[in-house]
């Protein structure tokens, strides 16, 4: 038997797995013009110790809605943000490649308390951000933000995806 006529069915055998690996490497690989487009507008608030801060939020709950994320925005009002909803607690790790804004992430527990805070996160950066505890969302704002309106673990979320509508 030669060569030709063995590689043939192999290749027939593979075929799915490869046209699946050159789909995601010109998925990883490609730089979209623009960024996702915007989510529904959904209002949230964060009660602090300050007193009660009102926010518009897109809230990404589907794979490819929280793997896009805020990837390619280059501006975003400071009373807007992104709410990723994970559906069930769990440990989250989060990245900024992509992403040219700083952001604040705000790391919620299922029962919408604030259980960490990443601030100034790193443009563009592949880093690692991780939630430290199992979580239930994670809540993009602007850097800074945080700090400016005094947001701390242990401050509550209100949201609809905490059962408590804002």
């Amino acid at each position: 038997m030669s060569h030709a006529t063995t590689f043939i069915p192999t290749l027939r055998r593979h075929a799915p797995v490869i046209v699946w690996i050159i789909a995601l490497a010109t998925l990883w690989s490609a730089s979209p013009v623009q960024a996702q487009q915007e989510l529904p507008l959904e209002i949230l608030v964060i009660e602090t110790l300050a007193g009660k801060h009102l926010f518009q939020v897109e809230v990404a709950r589907t794979d490819t809605q929280r793997a896009v994320g805020l990837m390619w925005r280059e501006r975003m009002d400071p009373n807007k943000g992104m709410l990723f909803d994970f559906k069930n607690e769990r440990f989250v790790t989060m990245w900024m490649k992509n992403t040219p804004l700083s952001l604040d992430m705000l790391f919620i527990s299922i029962d919408g308390r604030i259980a960490t805070i990443a601030t100034h996160t790193r443009p563009y950066s592949t880093e690692r951000i991780h939630s430290g505890v199992k979580i239930g969302a994670v809540l993009e704002l602007l850097a800074g933000t945080a700090e400016r309106l005094g947001i701390a673990p242990g401050d509550l979320v209100r949201h609809s995806m905490f059962g408590d509508p804002p």
